[in-house]
């Protein structure tokens, strides 16, 4: 499943639609498609992993699930897989596999912007607040929750605490405060290094833990398990990582 700054990278993309009027629309989404035609455009915008074509009075909430993808101006893929299609005179959009969705416009009113960790709306303080409010969660599933880390998945999971020095299992209530603040830091900072590393193609080369064997300080073998409610893959080390 893409995470925040892989939908982050998907926006900037579609942006260069933004303000132009739609000229055809299809797809197997279920919903009538001609309420698109000789609408404008208004906005895109990204909140965590789901993403909002915003029109005058239709919004469009689009969230590619496991393997869902998009294209630009040419359609590749078989028409069983295309559940939206957006015709510009300047071009085309194409949304495959994946979850395409009605919502009010009032609906956006509604969504946390605070807790998007890509978003210039991301709110430390009110996060902190949040994982306070639950101090038996595993921080492996705090960071996953997407109302309190919007846009944070798997990957963006584990290198993160490797980064701080926490194993996944660890209990908020029982981490100190120090290490709260570094946890809340950290997934932000490491939503932007993934942005960068995603835009050089070099995102792979830059995991430390995720999908690894050896642990990069010690050298001693990670451990691969699945933890928390979500039973998610972890990967961590249980020297240079302290469970609390």
């Amino acid at each position: 499943m893409p995470e925040g700054p892989s939908i982050f990278l998907m926006k900037e993309d579609l942006q260069k639609f933004e303000g132009k009027k739609v000229t055809e629309a299809g797809g197997d989404a279920k919903f009538e498609k001609d309420i698109f035609e000789g609408k404008i455009l208004k906005e895109i915008r990204t909140f965590g992993k789901q993403t909002y074509l915003v029109f005058d009075d239709i919004v469009v909430r689009i969230h590619l699930l496991m393997f869902g993808s998009y294209e630009i101006d040419e359609q590749t893929k078989p028409d069983r897989q295309l559940r939206l299609s957006l015709i510009f005179k300047e071009g085309a959009l194409y949304f495959y596999t994946c979850h395409v969705k009605l919502v009010d416009p009032e609906f956006l009113s509604e969504i946390d912007w605070e807790a998007d960790v890509m978003s210039d709306e991301w709110n430390p303080k009110k996060t902190a607040k949040k994982l306070k409010l639950y101090p038996e969660m595993m921080v492996c599933d705090a960071l996953m929750d997407q109302a309190i880390f919007s846009g944070v998945g798997n990957i963006i999971k584990n290198e993160v605490l490797f980064r701080i020095g926490v194993q996944p299992e660890s209990l908020l209530g029982n981490m100190p405060a120090k290490k709260i603040k570094e946890l809340i830091e950290e997934a932000r900072n490491y939503s932007f290094d993934f942005l960068k590393w995603k835009r050089d193609f070099t995102l792979k080369q830059h995991w430390l833990a995720h999908t690894k064997k050896v642990c990069p300080k010690c050298g001693e073998k990670l451990i691969k398990k699945q933890t928390g409610k979500g039973k998610r893959r972890s990967f961590y080390c249980e020297n240079d990582q302290k469970l609390y």
